[in-house]
């Protein structure tokens, strides 16, 4: 009986491996991804996954060819690269999307993996450290990865159940991010820090600075009337009709 062989493309991931552990096949700075198959467009139209918001991530568990590789390990950044290539891969290097009531073309292959300061990483190591300009409070961050987005959704969650009203999302994500204030690692003394002592414009400025050094792909492109756009990554974004 003949043997049916997919083939598969080993993506250079923006972070380079350098946050993930020694002993993670991420630390390689690659990651290989099968092609998009009827299986994979069977997950994009699955409206109970479309519902909780997991078809994406289940999309790229589909794909990942190593299984010893949870998509959660994966840091947004890197998340965004193996989404921006299963998107060529399958639906090939031309999207469009309508901006403004217009309609742009984009060519996916130009995006590019966003130059990292490498300078600001210790290998194997996700743990950076940054001076609050303002107020001067020494801290030490993470880049979080899909474990950490799934713990912030789930207290959002509980705290939606409790106050209907409450919106408190930016705060929620500094408590999960922040690892150190001042040498003190006590997630509750964190917690108390971002809801009464982490100054506003603090708050901006370490967020600025995640922004610009965290790994990522550049979704930015120049579109003629519009100047530098940036592209969402959303169902749509494999399948309009989706």
């Amino acid at each position: 009986m003949a043997e049916f062989k997919l083939p598969t493309e080993t993506i250079e991931l923006p972070s380079k491996g350098l946050m993930y552990p020694e002993d993670s096949p991420l630390s390689s700075g690659k990651i290989e991804i099968k092609y998009m198959t009827a299986k994979e467009e069977d997950i994009l139209t699955n409206q109970a996954y479309i519902e909780k918001g997991t078809v994406l991530d289940k999309l790229i568990d589909s794909l990942i060819v190593n299984k010893d590789i949870n998509q959660k390990d994966l840091i947004v950044g890197d998340k965004n690269a193996v989404l921006v290539a299963a998107r060529v891969l399958g639906y090939g290097k031309k999207y469009s999307f309508t901006l403004k009531g217009e309609e742009h073309t984009v060519d996916l292959t130009e995006v590019d993996n966003k130059q990292i300061d490498e300078s600001l990483f210790q290998k194997g190591e996700n743990n950076f450290q940054f001076t609050l300009p303002h107020s001067g409070n020494k801290i030490t961050y993470k880049i979080l990865n899909g474990h950490d987005e799934t713990k912030i959704e789930q207290e959002l969650r509980g705290i939606k159940k409790i106050n209907k009203d409450a919106s408190p999302e930016l705060s929620t994500r500094l408590k999960h991010l922040i690892t150190s204030v001042n040498g003190e690692t006590e997630p509750k003394r964190i917690r108390e820090f971002v809801d009464n002592y982490l100054l506003a414009r603090d708050s901006r400025a370490l967020r600025e600075h995640i922004k610009e050094n965290q790994p990522d792909v550049d979704l930015t492109f120049d579109l003629d009337g519009e100047g530098e756009v940036t592209v969402p990554i959303g169902i749509t974004f494999f399948w309009p009709d989706a």
